[in-house]
């Protein structure tokens, strides 16, 4: 696989750490791992004295029918920020690589980078939040290693059109990775995911979460979904055990078929509320703009941002304040809440709107 070339030469010729749960296959005495052989105080038989699988095979099928595509190409891991940071990790030298952007977009992409010594290329947003294809081309060089793409992209919510995302990986092709993250795809009806490409575009790796739709932000399952060369190359440098026994069961409950069928119910409660927020929230005092979104969240434009965030804050309510981003001047992220969240949030913001 080609695209494997430009990945960090030591990275490619170390010896990967092999864990003692890789190592134990069909043993039922297990004294390799210094564990204790008995289970917690509290709860003898739970197996929690055991490390967990460094990959979960039944978390990674099940992963797989839900995105479509096979287990080798899915990596589990804490949450997208894992992911984007083993990337950076084996593709970027130290100042000598670069990863492109376009901001305004997710925060946690620069910050990867910078931790590894890699410098960040931007080419922003157009007025509209589109991603201009070419502008991004233009500024990608020969260090430019990881291309990140965020669809719907946070904290705009703009989706970006697959049409985009195929021209950059073809573009780029045995060049550098296009890392699509959709950790908000869900929310955005029948858009496709970029994992229909991968077919054709062995450079595409695409981004996953539980975090969102699936209600498990404090369970951080995250998921890479790729070439299964890639997915080999980076269990190389992941921790033995990035996921804990109970997060691995939480995930695999909201995937279970009676979980699937309340995620559906609640984002279709959630796209119900986003439609009345973003026809409500035009008419508050101080509103300049609201844009659509793909996404369970609002970017809203105020005459003064800093102290309707105040006055919000002031009710009890928390938002998040993006107008230190480019082109976002004045404007705040809200997450669609329950019903009655929003209906506080309206009359807050002096609107007599609640219902839904």
């Amino acid at each position: 696989m080609k695209i494997l070339e430009r990945a960090r030469p030591e990275i490619l010729a170390m010896q990967p750490y092999s864990s003692a749960r890789m190592e134990a296959g069909q043993a039922t005495i297990m004294l390799n791992a210094n564990e204790s052989p008995w289970g917690p105080p509290d709860d003898d038989d739970s197996g929690l004295n055991r490390y967990p699988d460094p990959q979960p095979h039944a978390l990674r099928i099940r992963l797989g029918e839900l995105y479509g595509v096979a287990a080798e190409q899915v990596l589990v891991g804490r949450g997208s920020d894992e992911a984007i940071d083993l990337l950076v990790r084996a593709f970027c030298r130290e100042g000598r690589d670069t990863i492109a952007i376009s901001p305004p977009t997710f925060g946690m992409y620069a910050v990867a980078a910078r931790t590894q010594g890699a410098a960040v290329i931007e080419a922003p947003l157009a007025a509209d939040f589109s991603v201009d294809a070419e502008a991004l081309l233009a500024k990608t060089t020969g260090s430019t290693k990881l291309v990140f793409v965020c669809t719907p992209n946070n904290p705009t919510g703009a989706l970006v059109p697959l049409a985009t995302i195929e021209r950059l990986a073809s573009a780029l092709c045995d060049r550098a990775l296009v890392v699509v993250d959709e950790a908000y795809l869900e929310f955005a009806g029948d858009a496709a995911s970029a994992t229909t490409l991968l077919g054709r575009c062995e450079n595409i790796v695409v981004l996953r979460t539980l975090s969102k739709a699936y209600a498990l932000a404090g369970a951080r399952v995250g998921t890479l979904i790729a070439h299964a060369d890639i997915v080999a190359l980076l269990r190389r440098i992941q921790a033995p055990y990035p996921l804990p026994a109970l997060c691995v069961d939480a995930a695999l409950s909201a995937l279970s078929p009676r979980g699937l069928a309340r995620t559906r119910t609640r984002v279709e409660l959630l796209l119900g509320e986003r439609e009345r927020l973003a026809r409500t929230l035009p008419s508050a005092n101080g509103v300049l703009a609201v844009y659509p979104s793909a996404a369970n969240f609002l970017c809203v434009r105020f005459v003064d941002a800093r102290q309707t965030y105040r006055m919000l804050l002031e009710a009890g309510i928390v938002v998040r304040d993006v107008s230190r981003y480019p082109g976002l001047a004045d404007c705040l992220r809200i997450t669609i809440g329950t019903p009655q969240e929003n209906a506080i949030l309206l009359r807050s913001l002096g609107l007599r709107e609640a219902a839904a």
